[in-house]
């Protein structure tokens, strides 16, 4: 067993090429192989967004404060809040972030396939992000 305590994990900043405005990220887990699961607790400050990505096994989100949007390629934003659970699939290119006005704040869960657990692509412009 391996408790990691409140407190004693660093929260840091969303790098500026992944994302849009004021994000801060804290590794709640990472486990050991032959586990590949991974997850962080996410705040996005209203009008920030990750750029769109895919995910090689999938990602689930756990939204768990505030208001927020997601949406995968060709198909509508969607408001999402508190208790929804948002199931992106593997390969499915997606972005989420806070709504324009409200922080929002979500569980991000998801698994690395031979090391990689996330690709990184352009991002989402305010035109995209208020159509």
């Amino acid at each position: 067993m391996d408790i990691s305590r409140s407190g004693s994990r660093p929260t840091n900043r969303g790098a500026q090429e992944w994302f849009t405005g004021d994000v801060h990220l804290e590794q709640l887990f990472q486990a050991g192989e032959p586990a590949r699961v991974l997850g962080a607790s996410v705040t996005f400050q209203p009008g920030a967004r990750t750029a769109w990505h895919t995910h090689p096994l999938g990602q689930t989100l756990v939204v768990i404060a505030g208001r927020g949007l997601a949406q995968r390629e060709g198909g509508p934003i969607e408001e999402i809040e508190p208790g929804d659970v948002v199931w992106f699939s593997p390969g499915e290119k997606h972005w989420h972030g806070a709504s324009p006005t409200t922080a929002m704040t979500h569980i991000a869960i998801h698994e690395r396939l031979d090391g990689r657990h996330v690709e990184w692509m352009e991002k989402v412009s305010d035109e995209q992000y208020r159509p």
